[in-house]
Formats: C-alpha cells, sequence, structure tokens
C-alpha cells in the first residue's frame, strides 16, 4: 500500500503528464484513515513517504527542465526570450514560487520543470524545494490525521467520503454544463 501511495505522489510531482493526479486529497485521504480506529495505515510512515516521493519527484522534473534545452522541439517552442525572461524571474522570485507553487494543483508539477529549464541553481532550488514539501506534506497529514480523529467522522466516514467526492466533482460537472450550453456538445473534456 505504501509503496503505491508513494509511486502515485512520485508520478504526480516528478512527471509531468501525470499532473491531473490529486497529491493532495491523497495525502488528506490517506491522512484520515490513517486516524480511523482499526486503519493498517500509519500516519508516521506516511508522513515520510510522502515527503520522500514529493522530493524525488520534483528533483527528477527539475532534472527533465534542465535538460529540455537539448530538444530542438523546445528550442522552436520557446524562444531565447523568453527563456531569458523566464530565468530573470527566477532569479527574482524563484524561492517564493517554488514554496508556494507548490500548494496549487497543476502548477505544482509544472514548478520544478520550469526551475530547471529556467537554470535556476540546483542547490537553491532544493532548499525552498525542501521546505516547501515539508510544509505541503506537514499541513496536507496534518489536516486530514486530525479530521480523522473527529468522532463524527469515524462514525459516519463513509457518508462524508461520498459528500467530499460528490463537492470535488461539482467544478467539473459545472465546466461540462457550461461548455455543453454554449457549444450543445462536451466534446474536447
Amino acid at each position: 500500500m505504501y509503496l503505491a501511495l508513494f509511486a502515485l505522489v512520485f508520478m504526480e510531482t516528478g512527471l509531468v503528464v501525470f499532473a491531473f493526479l490529486p497529491g493532495e486529497s491523497l495525502i488528506f485521504f490517506t491522512s484520515t484513515l490513517a486516524a480511523l480506529t482499526g486503519s493498517t495505515l500509519d500516519i508516521r510512515i506516511l508522513l515520510p513517504v510522502f515527503f520522500f516521493a514529493a522530493l524525488i519527484g520534483d528533483t527528477v522534473n527539475y532534472e527533465i527542465g534542465r535538460n529540455l534545452h537539448r530538444l530542438p522541439l523546445f528550442r522552436r517552442l520557446i524562444p531565447e526570450e523568453k527563456l531569458e525572461k523566464t530565468q530573470r524571474f527566477f532569479e527574482k522570485h524563484g524561492g517564493k514560487t517554488v514554496i508556494f507553487g507548490r500548494f496549487i494543483p497543476l502548477i505544482r508539477t509544472f514548478i520544478p520543470l520550469i526551475s530547471g529549464s529556467a537554470k535556476m541553481d540546483y542547490k537553491r532550488f532544493s532548499i525552498y524545494n525542501l521546505l516547501g514539501v515539508l510544509l505541503w506534506v506537514t499541513f496536507g497529514s496534518s489536516l486530514g490525521y486530525f479530521f480523522g480523529q473527529i468522532s463524527y467522522v469515524q462514525e459516519h466516514f463513509s457518508l462524508i467520503f461520498i459528500a467530499l467526492a460528490a463537492l470535488t466533482a461539482v467544478p467539473g460537472l459545472f465546466v461540462l454544463l457550461y461548455r455543453f450550453m454554449k457549444n450543445g456538445t462536451t466534446a474536447g473534456y
């Protein structure tokens, strides 16, 4: 189970094609499960699993970004002046971007890639990334674990889980409904 959780968090943070994976939700949900009476999950194991999965994933993603300039397609798609502008941005705001970008779904996956392609100093990236990952994992896990310790949550976990799953689906349903009303189709989604 822990290996699967490691793989999911690693893929979400380390491989851009898996940016859609729900990192926060997974951390919150499994930490909530760890707090439930009789759970086989242990929060003391989950914390380092999530931490190292995200840290290693970000490092892989950073290295991919660092080597993108070697691809002719990348050089064609990203003009040199855009890359220089991004480099200047990361020189000035890279630390804040790495830390706070961690808390924004989808953006979180692209920050290490962009940091690498913008040639942000690896040591600097690593320090800010370490702090960002530590805050992200600690916050999400603590929130989930404390939520799971609430007696009402323990007694009605299945119902609460269904309600939360339904709530997370609402924004996507609104997008589909809007698209259907606008175009008469949901094609492309």
